[in-house]
């Protein structure tokens, strides 16, 4: 029999009338005749309640025994889900990632999954139990310590243990059906995709799209694990809702886009990310080396740099170098490049934190020519100033001034042909 991991989100699950809802998600394909796994996360809000509790407590906590507390908001979900199953005549238990188990390494609060023995679990998926798999976290298992896998952990544990069970697909529900064009709360015309290439869906997360998460992008791509994006509060009992043709968005491999179109779509979307900060020190004597120490402090203090824009002088004397770095990073990284003045030679550090990062992304920029020149020919007839600008094979992101965010999106959505 086919196996399925379905993942059910933070809303899907925030109360008990809503796990009675996945409970009919889940029961829909087990009547089909999938083996099922379900990854849950914690009911809405909880995780946050549990983080609170953990500072209020101390504010230099013990990251195990932080791990070892918000790790229980996704074990009471697995369980009442699995009541509410049997409830309904549906074989069911509650597993812990340590019972799978999950391994991972020790960075408590943002472990990495090392490896996922999946024996146990389509052990008992096989007498056609479904399984019930609290997400987010997993176990060091040198110290027999819980983990968790940091926000967004549970896409990631559902990811994972797809492809250790070599299910057939991984369906994330949510509370929005599928992957748009861009958001759809500032651009009424964003189109929901029918399907997206794994790397077009890496880029749009990174850049700012709260789809899903990062990592079990990465993961999907690794692995090939086709993954459907979809909502939870449609009717699970409805027609479609049992075929992927149902309302969501497929995340697969380009070659399988490719054949289901003539050609694929030049852009697919539009990402747009508010919490960057730009950084710039001037005047910084230009010689071997000088790109080192600029950014070798800031890598050891882990802070991430983004896009970065060097401007030499005239005389070929004297560089400045512009960067952006995560908002909630940004004095820090000021302070870390002050601290390095004497080794660095600057004359003064600036910066903004009014700003916001535009990315246009799609696999079929790889074969087409011109696309960045028409987005800076659009922005420019709007009067929108650029910042600075990287690029990849498969994307171009922008810098601009923050009061331009909404023009500057809506501008590239209608510019490349994916307005509705």
């Amino acid at each position: 029999m086919a196996r399925l991991v379905m993942k059910f989100g933070g809303t899907s699950v925030a109360t008990i009338e809503r796990i009675r809802n996945v409970a009919r998600h889940v029961k829909r394909e087990v009547d089909a005749g999938y083996q099922v796994a379900v990854v849950v996360s914690a009911m809405s809000g909880k995780t946050n309640e549990l983080v609170g509790w953990c500072k209020d407590s101390s504010a230099l906590y013990d990251p195990r025994e932080y791990d070892a507390v918000v790790a229980s908001g996704e074990q009471v979900t697995s369980g009442l889900l699995a009541i509410t199953l049997q409830e309904l005549g549906i074989p069911a238990r509650s597993w812990q990632g340590w019972q799978v188990p999950i391994s991972t390494d020790d960075a408590h609060g943002s472990a990495r999954i090392l490896e996922i023995d999946g024996t146990a679990l389509t052990g008992q998926m096989d007498t056609g139990q479904v399984a019930v798999v609290a997400g987010f976290q997993g176990i060091h298992l040198p110290s027999g310590r819980l983990t968790t896998l940091g926000r967004g952990g549970s896409d990631t544990s559902a990811v994972a243990i797809a492809a250790a069970i070599g299910a057939e697909r991984c369906d994330i529900y949510t509370d929005v059906d599928g992957v748009y064009t861009t958001d759809p709360r500032m651009v009424p015309k964003a189109r929901r995709l029918d399907r997206i290439a794994f790397e077009e869906m890496l880029e749009m997360a990174s850049l700012g799209a709260k789809v899903l998460q990062v990592r079990s992008v990465e993961l999907a791509m690794v692995h090939q694990v086709r993954t459907f994006v979809r909502s939870s509060f449609e009717d699970p009992d409805a027609p479609h809702m049992g075929t992927v043709e149902a309302a969501g968005t497929l995340i697969c491999d380009e070659e399988e886009i490719v054949a289901n179109q003539m050609e694929a779509q030049v852009v697919t979307g539009i990402a747009f990310a508010r919490d960057e900060a730009q950084v710039s020190i001037r005047r910084v004597e230009d010689k071997p080396g000088i790109a080192a120490s600029v950014f070798g402090p800031l890598a050891e203090a882990h802070i991430n740099v983004d896009m970065i824009v060097q401007n030499v002088s005239s005389d070929g004397r004297y560089t400045d170098i512009t960067f952006t770095v995560p908002t909630a990073d940004y004095e820090r990284a000021k302070a870390v490049l002050e601290n390095a003045k004497a080794s660095i030679g600057f004359e003064v550090v600036e910066g903004a934190v009014d700003v916001t990062k535009v990315s246009v992304i799609g696999i079929g920029m790889r074969s087409h020519a011109g696309v960045a020149a028409d987005a800076f020919r659009a922005l420019a007839a709007k009067g929108i100033n650029i910042r600075a600008i990287t690029t990849s094979e498969i994307k171009i992101s922008i810098l601009i001034d923050a009061a331009y965010t909404e023009l500057a999106v809506r501008t590239l959505h209608s510019l490349y042909g994916l307005d509705k």
